[in-house]
């Protein structure tokens, strides 16, 4: 079976429609893409500027902690130089605990231990202390034993991040290793006085110090961030050495925790194992994850070898009024396609209308209307098409009439030829027979009497006069059958002429009458 031939409307409609439904997903897959982009984008660069006020935080909480401690770090060695001299020429055994309550309190510090090596002198211990538990506390618990050995010794001990001088060692505030109940958090300074064996170890309450950096410091700009921006879920900085070694958290000194600020719940195995991957290559990571059916967004921005600042914000508040707007423009560009596509098929139809009122005239001209008209007002080309087509039909209308009023006057006039064709003819032929006949009986009578008048003169031949008249006679005889000869034809040719033109009369009447039956069949 042949394929059915689509209209032109159907395949403009259909090309149209496919037309829209591929810009429609090509544009709406571009900019879901170009959004996504664009989400992805902005969300970084939230991160980003978040963890960059962090990272200020930091710097700017550790500059200030390090002026304090530098600070303290003076009054306390102040301190401990001072409590050497009160403590000059007495000997270990000399020094009691109320002794060291005394200066204690002339001092108005927290506590006070003397340390000193044990009896086999395999570690150095608090021997005399205003603090019960600081009695036989060690560092050789903690790993730094070798510390005291040094300053004992003479030796100018090393402890990074610590202050140190000669015989003499500032800890930054940190937390108490004999307060087991609750964490308390102290200024420590380790002074060995020249020429005697024991260390004098002043210290004070630091709780105050470390209440006002978590007040200002990173904690603070971590709190204030949290209420800025209610699509960040968390923020930490976390020690990706501690992930890695979680022993290290448990230490005494230096202190490291895996989450030194603010919180961090959202921990999963991806994320120790792109912490540890920071260790050996520090770079930004990002990436989406989803906790709890929530999508979060999580950055990990390392800071030095030991600080990676992590961030987790609500990826679907923040992409969610974006994806919104997004839908929006996908939406209202749809429907403007929709719009533009209608109002094309509403032109495009009435077009397609007036193509077919000239298409339906032409076919009724094909079927011999020349009376069809086809009315059309739009002031553009088909209305001057249409114009032109109705003049042509006019001009076509007319000249059939013309040729039909031609065909019919010479079929008239072919017939009356035909007629008189016909009687000619036969007239011709009597006429003919007539002449034919009179010619011969004439011929014979005229050649009886010159033979006749031969014979009388042939008796008279020898007489010159009579031989010259019967040679004319005999001449005579010869021109007379020419004439009758020439007559015979003359009136058989005038015959075959007529008989000719009756045939062609007759042929004339017939193409006449075709010509007036083929200009019948049009509508006129």
């Amino acid at each position: 079976m042949k394929d059915k031939k689509l209209s032109l409307r159907k395949q403009f409609l259909k090309r149209m429609f496919s037309i829209l439904i591929v810009i429609a997903l090509f544009s709406g897959g571009l900019q879901l893409y170009l959004m996504n982009q664009e989400i992805n984008r902005n969300v970084e660069n939230q991160a980003t500027l978040i963890a960059q006020t962090i990272q200020q935080g930091i710097s700017e909480t550790e500059e200030a902690t390090k002026e304090i401690e530098h600070q303290l770090n003076l009054k306390m060695i102040g301190y401990s130089k001072h409590i050497a001299e009160l403590l000059k020429g007495y000997t270990i055994d000399e020094i009691t605990n109320e002794k060291l309550i005394e200066i204690r309190d002339q001092f108005e510090l927290a506590g006070l231990t003397i340390f000193a090596r044990t009896e086999d002198g395999s570690n150095i211990v608090g021997v005399r202390a205003t603090e019960p538990e600081e009695i036989g506390f060690s560092f050789k618990d903690f790993g730094h034993l070798q510390l005291h050995e040094d300053m004992l010794n003479g030796k100018e001990p090393y402890l990074e991040g610590a202050y140190t001088e000669e015989n003499i060692l500032a800890l930054p505030i940190a937390q108490s290793g004999s307060h087991k109940d609750e964490p308390v958090f102290f200024k420590y300074v380790y002074y060995h006085p020249p020429g005697t064996n024991y260390i004098i170890d002043p210290y004070i309450e630091a709780n105050e110090v470390y209440q006002f950096t978590k007040k200002v410091g990173t904690d603070a700009w971590i709190d204030k961030i949290y209420d800025q921006n209610p699509y960040v879920e968390e923020i930490a900085v976390l020690n990706p050495l501690v992930f890695k070694d979680p022993s290290l958290e448990v230490k005494l000194y230096p202190p490291k925790k895996k989450v030194e600020f603010g919180d961090y719940e959202y921990k999963d195995e991806r994320d120790t194992k792109e912490l540890l991957s920071m260790i050996e290559e520090p770079k930004q990571i990002n990436y989406v994850h989803k906790v709890k059916d929530k999508k979060i967004y999580k950055m990990f921005l390392p800071v030095n070898d030991e600080r990676v600042i992590y961030i987790a914000l609500d990826y679907e508040m923040m992409s969610g009024p974006l994806y919104s707007f997004s839908i929006i423009l996908i939406v209202s560009g749809l429907g403007s396609l929709l719009v533009l596509f209608f109002l094309t098929a509403r032109f495009f139809n009435r077009i397609y209308e007036n193509i077919q009122k000239i298409i339906d005239q032409i076919k009724l001209l094909e079927s011999g209307d020349l009376t069809t008209k086809s009315e059309i007002k739009d002031s553009n080309e088909l209305e001057n098409l249409s114009q032109s087509t109705n003049r042509m039909v006019d001009k076509l209308n007319k000249l059939v009439k013309d040729t039909q009023e031609q065909a019919t006057k010479t079929q008239r006039l072919s017939v009356i030829l035909e007629a008189e064709a016909s009687h000619s003819v036969e007239k011709m032929y009597e006429v003919s027979t007539e002449t034919t006949i009179k010619s011969r009986e004439q011929l014979l009578e005229i050649t009886t009497f010159l033979d006749e008048l031969e014979e009388v003169l042939q008796q008279y031949k020898e007489n010159n006069n009579v031989f010259s008249v019967i040679e004319k006679v005999e001449v005579m005889r010869q021109l007379t059958n020419e004439q009758t000869a020439a007559t015979t034809e003359m009136t058989i040719t005038l015959s075959d002429l007529l008989k000719s033109l009756h045939d062609q009369s007759s042929e004339l009447s017939d193409i006449s009458n075709t010509l007036i039956e083929q200009m019948n069949e049009f509508k006129l």
